[in-house]
This record gives structure tokens, sequence and C-alpha cells, in this order.
């Protein structure tokens, strides 16, 4: 592979170019976009090649939401396999979560079946550096300050920082700042990983709050671990068991001065979850205090339900209304983040898919557009193959039109994303994001 293929865009026409339904079937509200041009960044994480690869769509935002358009499609077995290989000596492996930093400079993509953080230069595509983590890296999120990122090394049992100046487009692995979830001790004095308290300590996901200073680490065998991050090594600031905060949370987002954190399903241990819980940011402080504490609002739990996985969580309207995705029901659940109540659940099965499998969303500059990344038939990760808790019908991206002022809501169309193998249909569509284009 050479760098200089490092962009390949495709127009997958048969795929890709969609049509608006008349207007007058959309009701009243302008399908046109109201804000700053934007983009959407989806991941397929499939495999394009016998070693792994995966693909990038972008589609553009504004046209996107009224139905006309193509977007790039790059080829990330192509684009990044070399720059990784060459400045880790080793290639990367199932492309999984991607965020922006706080300027939209630059795309943050972790693979989820090797230890690699690749950082691009989003107005060019170009990856412009490769971090070998270690075993796994499940996520990494930009702090605010776009000082430095947290790496969730999942398998690894790791919580990792990486030094960012995206400016200069240097980006250094902190070997001093991290900290092993599965041999460290609390403030407490307990081990951080205990049968009784947190029985299995691969973090999910990391969470940083706007101060740049605490990252929520969500816990695949239940519990949670808040840190400062700016510390080295990153230090616990609060510790929580698994009877407090479920299992395998992973999406969380602040709002009104509370942290968001949910749990959800997908591991054979816990195939079947969904809780949402809130946290006061301002009863957190460095030093730590008992255990369970400050205690978080539980905001809903489905656990009695028969088939439930909540996942990404993201803001609708003016940020009043939290919308939670679940994968295994079909459902976003909607939240008042004034009051923590929930609203209403959108059942967004029916006329654009019989099992659309919601996972990860994210919305338009404007509030008034929500863009959520659909399942395939046969889902890479966080499924438990006896449940079928991530399994869809339509793998691909459903676009939302927000409703009032983000209480409610509606699928005015799903777009395919396809990776034949076969004769069968593999693409996997997990990690998405928005990106402002100035």
């Amino acid at each position: 592979m050479s760098i200089t293929r490092t962009v390949r865009v495709v127009l997958v026409l048969l795929l890709t170019v969609f049509v608006l339904p008349p207007a007058d079937n959309l009701g009243a509200q302008d399908a046109s976009p109201k804000a700053d041009a934007f983009e959407v960044w989806v991941i397929d994480q499939s495999d394009t090649t016998p070693d792994g690869g995966g693909t990038l769509y972008i589609y553009p935002g504004p046209a996107l939401t009224e139905g006309v358009g193509t977007p790039e499609v790059i080829d990330l077995g192509d684009a990044v396999a070399d720059r990784c290989f060459e400045q880790t000596a080793s290639y990367p492996s199932r492309p999984h979560m991607i965020l922006f930093n706080e300027s939209h400079s630059h795309a943050i993509l972790s693979f989820v079946a090797s230890g690699h953080v690749a950082f691009f230069d989003a107005a060019t595509r170009e990856p412009v550096a490769c971090i070998d983590a270690g075993e796994q890296a499940h996520a990494a999120y930009p702090s605010p300050d776009e000082s430095y990122v947290v790496v969730a090394n999942q398998n690894g049992k790791l919580l990792q920082r990486i030094s960012t100046e995206y400016g200069a487009n240097e980006f250094v692995l902190d070997d001093a700042a991290t900290v092993d979830l599965a041999s460290c001790s609390t403030p407490s004095g307990v081990a951080c990983e205990d049968p009784e308290v947190r029985p299995d300590n691969a973090p999910i996901c990391p969470i940083v709050d706007s101060t740049s200073i605490y990252t929520f680490v969500t816990l695949r065998g239940g519990g949670l671990l808040v840190f400062d991050s700016t510390a080295t090594p990153m230090e616990i600031v609060a510790e929580y068991d698994a009877a407090t905060i479920h299992p395998n949370g992973c999406g969380g987002l602040e709002a009104k001065g509370k942290m968001y954190i949910g749990s959800g399903g997908g591991s054979p241990a816990n195939p079947f979850e969904s809780d949402l819980y809130a946290f006061q940011l301002d009863e957190f402080s460095p030093e730590p205090g008992a255990p369970n504490t400050p205690a978080p609002t539980v905001v809903f739990s489905h656990d009695d339900r028969e088939m439930t996985d909540s996942h990404g969580p993201t803001l609708a309207g003016d940020s009043e209304y939290l919308w939670v995705a679940d994968r295994a029901a079909n459902l976003l659940t909607v939240v008042d983040t004034a009051t923590d109540e929930v609203v209403t659940e959108l059942d967004i099965s029916g006329e654009w898919s019989s099992d659309p499998a919601p996972d990860l969303m994210d919305v338009s500059p404007d509030g008034q557009w929500v863009f959520i990344s659909l399942r395939g038939s046969t889902p890479l990760t966080a499924n438990s193959p006896e449940h079928h808790n991530a399994v869809g019908s339509t793998p691909g991206v459903a676009v939302v039109r927000v409703e009032d002022g983000g209480a409610s809501g509606e699928v005015v169309r799903v777009l395919p994303i396809s990776n034949m193998v076969d004769g069968a249909e593999t693409a996997d569509p997990h990690g998405l994001r928005v990106r402002r284009v100035e």
C-alpha cells in the first residue's frame, strides 16, 4: 500500500445516491440546513482486506438532510495501514470509534481489534499520526482543552493518555500517566478490580468533562472510576461499585452541569442492560470521598425488559433533551435534562427498517437533525451471539428530523451501507460523528 493512495474517493452510486421523498410527506418543518455547514463521518468496521481495513464514509451534511448528494468513501485499509506500520511496525485492525477534537480540525479513530489510535487532518482526510497503545483501543476521547486524549485499552485493562498538539501534529503516548485497572487500588484502599466490587475492569468508554479535569471511565463488569486525568499518573477521585453502576456502559455526555453515563449489554455475562445515570459535576473534588459518592441519580432503568441494550446518547433541539439509543429494542429514549424525567420513547422500526438496531448518534450543529449508525446482520462487536442484541437488518445511517424542540423526532430516511463478501452482507456501521465545517 502507498501513502499516495491515502484518500481514495469512490462514487458508489447504487448505494449512496439518495432522494428525498416529496416535501408534502415530511410535514411543515423546512428540511434545509439552518446552521453552519457540517459533515457526518461514519465507520463501517467490517473488513475490506484479509488483514482488516474498514471503511470511512463522509456525508455532506446539508445535502444529506435534503436527501441528495454522494459521500466520500475511504478504504481505511489503504488510507491508514501504511502510516501505522511506518510509525508502530504493526497494522491497525477494526476501526471502531471516531471522535473530533474541540476545534474539529482532527479526527481521532480507535481500532478495537488492535491497540492503534490514528489521528487525521479532518479537512484533507490525511492520517497524520498513528500510535499503538497496546492490546486493544476501544475508545479514545479528546479533552476539550485539546491537551490530551484518554484511551480505553479494553482487554489490556489499562487507562492511557496521549499528549496532543494538534497544530503541530504531535501526538505522544505518555507512559507515565498509565493506570493498570486490574492491579491498582482505590482511595478507599480496596482493589480496583475485585470479584465482589468491580469484577471485570476492562475499560469501555472514557468521557472527559468540560473542565478537562475529570474522566468518567465505564467498566465491562460494572462499576465506574472517575479520574483526575491531568495528574501523572492519572488519579482516582471517585469510585463506584457494580451494584451502583451497572455493566458495559458506553456513551456519556455533559448537560446542565451534569454528566450523564449509561450502562448497556452486549457481553456474554451481561447481554441485556439499559440504565442512565446523572452525576452533579460540582459535587466532585480532587479530594476523594467515600465509595459511591457523590451519589448518582438513576434517570431510568429498563433492566426488567426482555430485550434492551442502551448505547450512545446525544442532545437534540437546543440541548434541552437527551436521546439514548437502544439497539436491542429499536428505541430512542428521550430525557428532559432539566428534570431528568423520561419524556417519551420513540420506536424507530417500521417504514424504513424492520430492525434498525440504532447504535451511536450525533446531532447537527443547529440541533435539528440526528444521525444514527445502524448495525448489520453480522455485528463484529458488542453482540452476544446467543441473544442477537446488536443484530440489525439495514446497515447504514438513519436521518432523523428533530421535532417539538427535541422532545420527539421522525426518521425521514435510511442511507444503506454495504460490504458484500461472497454474496453475503457484512457491513457493520458503528462509529459516527458530526464534524463542523467552517
